[in-house]
């Protein structure tokens, strides 16, 4: 069985424990799951006994010796699955960024409805799927030109007219080393990772991330 790191904590209003039971539960059912709260794990020497890290954070910061083993390990081919609030984490380590391929900007309006659109409708994990609306963050990004991106979400002009029509990356994966990340933006509730098109995607993109 495959073994998978769920980091769990960071700012609380991102709901880390009851992101961390749905993932458990309808994501990683799977696996055979160890979570940790701690940061200083990252350092222990112990990553590479896993096939996945799932880092459920938001905020924080990683010292040298954390990001540092973190990068390593995905070198090596640990894979990473992650959404929404990892993104605004460890804001201050650049490495852990590029290795994760974006870095959360802003969500303009908070809450608003947006559309999500698949743009790699022939790519193993999104194939099949529909692009869809929700009410939630529209998360803005800074992102890797090196990523392949796998849906889009395009900003209207409501709140910040100079970014009228931009279109930002939802979902992507990429390659770094020996290790696969997958990323994408949607998650801020367990409602939002429960619609049907982003339970699969994420379903599939942990399964291509995971080491093989």
């Amino acid at each position: 069985m495959k073994r998978a790191l769920v980091l769990c904590g960071g700012w609380p209003g991102h709901y880390p424990e009851q992101i961390s039971d749905f993932a458990e539960e309808k994501l990683l059912n799977d696996f055979s799951v160890e979570r940790i709260t701690d940061l200083s794990f990252l350092s222990s020497g112990r990553l590479q006994e896993f096939d996945l890290i799932v880092p459920i954070w938001t905020q924080g910061k990683l010292d040298r010796a954390q990001e540092g083993a973190l990068v390593t390990a995905v070198e090596s081919g640990v894979g990473i699955a992650a959404w929404h609030g990892i993104a605004d984490a460890f804001n201050d380590n650049h490495m852990f960024h590029f290795v994760l391929g974006g870095q959360f900007i802003c969500h303009p309006g908070d809450f608003v409805d947006y559309e999500v659109e698949i743009t790699a409708s022939d790519d193993p994990i999104t194939q099949g799927l529909k692009g869809f609306k929700l009410s939630s963050e529209q998360y803005y990004m800074h992102t890797d030109p090196a990523n392949e991106v796998l849906a889009t979400t395009r900003f209207s002009g409501g709140f910040f007219p100079w970014i009228d029509g931009a279109i930002v990356p939802v979902a992507w994966k990429r390659q770094w080393g020996k290790g696969r990340v997958f990323y994408h933006s949607i998650g801020h509730s367990t409602a939002e990772l429960s619609i049907p098109e982003v339970l699969e995607m994420t379903r599939r993109g942990i399964q291509w991330a995971v080491r093989s």
